[in-house]
């Protein structure tokens, strides 16, 4: 008699539970401080609630457009065009619900059987199962803390005549790092001699401190043609669960992205994209505002772990920050910490081993500092007493 399990495709039937569920899964069910899944602890910007909520009243509540309503198309292209002069039209951007969609329409469209795929370790962890799924293979560049460098040898000793693109994330989760201009220029050098394409996952571009400017691997010479540029409405705008996101690529590329896209989500709620469109005209000034608030967080978080014995990794980017557990003075693995940690003290965290494929440091864990004061505040109490009950 045929088993349940094996009507599953190989790839996911043997597959855990991705942890960024798990742990949030944990935070609810024992009441837990949840800096573990990365979103901010509010609802949003109100006015970006105010013009969702007008566009349900006042537009289109049927199906918009598969490639995303012109009005956002135009927006992004927009936005990109003052921030990172990109130099984009309509033609170069589509629509989809969220950057996850958008990552898997890249792999359909680009990976095919037995095609290499680079990824950077530590990766999101829809990464490689999205590559499997597509007959490729993944193979692993793992990267070293406490910097996470991009290394050209071990770039260059990856590159077999077999391979097909590199997927690539900047700044990359989770280590809260973004790459340097000498790194992006030997990741394109190497593209372009190569002939590989770049799945350039840059979510959280517009998530950098300290006066550091976002550049997209599109912009190098001899990138335009090969990379598929990912954003994130949700990332932006801290509106996780609107899920709206873009892909970015030359028109000719955009065609077979495109085609992917159709047959996976088709549209995205057509008021959540008139209400990013709006968001992404607002002024520079907003931004800066928004991006000074959660670098307040940041600092409080981090001063708070420092305070406490904790050693924090070097942050320029993202919503995380990373401890070093060995650095710290504690024993325990990563996985072994987050799972007492939020037990026993009421903190999720994630084990950064968790989205390491092979070999992986085992004491690197990262909290979320997206949240309110008052949060943030119990947490690091909850923080500081807990390791003092491991010494």
């Amino acid at each position: 008699m045929t088993q349940a399990g094996s009507r599953i495709h190989p790839v996911y039937a043997g597959m855990q539970q991705t942890i960024f569920d798990v742990m949030s899964g944990l935070a609810r069910e024992l009441g837990a401080i949840n800096l573990g899944q990365g979103f901010p602890d509010d609802s949003g910007p109100p006015m970006l609630i105010e013009a969702a909520a007008r566009a349900l009243r006042e537009k289109s509540n049927q199906y918009p457009p598969i490639g995303g309503l012109a009005e956002l198309r135009d927006a992004v292209a927009g936005f990109y065009n003052r921030r990172q002069g990109l130099g984009l039209t309509r033609d170069n951007v589509i629509i989809t619900s969220g950057a996850t969609e958008a990552i898997a329409d890249a792999v359909l469209a680009l990976v095919g059987p037995g095609d290499e795929v680079i990824l950077f370790q530590p990766a999101y962890d829809a990464y490689a199962p999205m590559v499997r799924r597509a007959g490729g293979v993944p193979v692993s560049v793992p990267l070293a803390p406490p910097e996470w460098r991009y290394c050209k040898e071990a770039l260059a000793a990856a590159i077999t005549p077999s391979t097909r693109a590199i997927m690539f994330n900047d700044p990359l989760n989770p280590a809260g790092t973004a790459a340097s201009e000498s790194e992006l220029a030997m990741l394109a050098e190497a593209c372009v001699a190569h002939d590989l394409t770049v799945i350039s996952d840059e979510v959280w571009e517009d998530v950098r401190f300290d006066g550091s400017p976002h550049r997209s691997l599109r912009s190098f010479p001899g990138m335009e043609s090969r990379v598929v540029k990912i954003g994130s409405a949700g990332k932006i705008f801290g509106l996780t669960g609107w899920k709206v996101g873009w892909m970015v690529a030359d028109p000719a590329l955009a065609a077979g992205l495109f085609r992917a896209h159709q047959f996976v989500t088709a549209t995205t709620a057509p008021a959540l994209q008139w209400a990013v469109a709006e968001g992404l005209a607002l002024d520079q000034a907003w931004f800066d505002d928004r991006t000074a608030l959660w670098a307040a967080s940041r600092e409080r978080l981090r001063a708070g772990l420092e305070l406490a014995g904790y050693r924090v990794l070097p942050n320029s980017a993202t919503w995380f920050l990373c401890v070093d557990l060995e650095a710290s003075g504690i024993a325990l693995s990563d996985r072994e910490f987050s799972e007492r940690l939020v037990r026993e003290a009421g903190v999720a965290s994630i084990p950064v081993s968790a989205l390491f494929e092979g070999d992986a440091p085992k004491g690197i864990v990262r909290f979320c500092f997206t949240k309110p004061d008052a949060m943030l505040a119990d947490a690091i109490a909850r923080l500081s007493a807990f390791r003092e009950s491991l010494a």
